[in-house]
């Protein structure tokens, strides 16, 4: 398996932006859940799911925290996904991680939404937001 690897974290004011981009290699096929989750640092609290894409045809799903503030996107040349994250508040910062689940033949695209599924998982990057 290929690990998703993820770039773009870092320091960033209240009210700024970031743009995070995650490599997803590894897969002979283009029928690929592509998403972003992050944790809250120093606490004891499940990965919380940000977005979702479908790499074919590119289905978007946001969870209802980040609607409006968070685009993800993808580059199926460059085998990546990106992250928008607009209107950062301190409350965004965390470690921000990316990862991937191939769907078996038949399966619909809105199961990128459906966050337990996937299971590539990359290292994370560290984003901090000041206030």
């Amino acid at each position: 398996q290929v690990q998703p690897v993820e770039s773009g974290g870092g320091s960033v004011q209240t009210g700024g932006s970031l743009r995070l981009s995650c490599v997803v290699s590894g897969y002979s096929y283009d029928s690929v859940c592509m998403g972003w989750f992050r944790q809250v640092l120093g606490k004891r609290r499940d990965r919380e799911a940000l977005a979702g894409i479908y790499k074919r045809g590119g289905e978007e799903f946001y969870a209802d925290s980040v609607k409006g503030r968070f685009t993800i996107s993808r580059d199926n040349a460059k085998n990546t996904v990106y992250l928008q994250m607009n209107d950062l508040t301190p409350e965004d910062t965390g470690m921000y991680y990316c990862a991937s689940v191939g769907l078996a033949a038949g399966w619909e695209p809105a199961l990128c939404g459906d966050w337990s599924r996937y299971k590539r998982w990359g290292q994370g990057t560290e984003v901090t937001v000041s206030s």
